[in-house]
């Protein structure tokens, strides 16, 4: 088990970004999970007038990939010799969500690495609350990028991926 200090040492983004309180379970190259709270309290409810309906105070989408997300970037940290940089989100595919996720539940992320070429990690899994999945994630792909790389792709960021593609390397 890894409590949220050791999460913290391991995620490079901070608060209130960090979205894993404690990892459960780890398999070094095969899968992880991970758990993250959501509460009321957190950054992105503050704008929302206090007489919000609780049934409108659903979980950003974007958040609950984000925070699984954090998981999978730990497994691959793990799992590997770390290549040099930080890992980005380069793609996703087959993301369904099946429920919206309100304030008071715990989030079980099980995530799945599924192929790991030179600087690109592939991923699948789904987030759970009370055992019932509240989203599924068919294929999620990060990449390593250097600071070189990412300081040199101009003020978008945008940059292409190498010629060998993930979908290329599965086989």
């Amino acid at each position: 088990m890894i409590e949220l200090d050791g999460v913290r040492r391991l995620l490079a983004p901070r608060r209130p970004m960090t979205l894993v309180d404690r990892v459960l379970e780890v398999v070094p190259g095969e899968r992880i999970v991970a758990v993250k709270a959501v509460t009321g309290n957190e950054p992105w409810y503050a704008r929302m007038p206090e007489d919000t309906p609780a049934e409108q105070l659903a979980y950003p989408p974007g958040l609950l990939i984000e925070s699984w997300g954090q998981a999978a970037g730990i497994l691959a940290d793990l799992s590997h010799e770390r290549p040099k940089g930080v890992l980005l989100l380069a793609g996703a595919a087959d993301v369904e969500f099946h429920r919206p996720v309100l304030p008071g539940v715990l989030l079980k992320h099980r995530v799945r690495l599924v192929r790991f070429v030179r600087e690109l990690v592939g991923f699948e899994g789904e987030i759970l609350v009370d055992g019932e999945a509240v989203a599924s994630i068919g294929q999620l792909t990060m990449a390593y990028r250097s600071d070189d790389v990412l300081r040199q792709s101009g003020p978008t960021g945008a940059r292409s991926l190498p010629q060998e593609s993930f979908a290329d390397s599965r086989s």
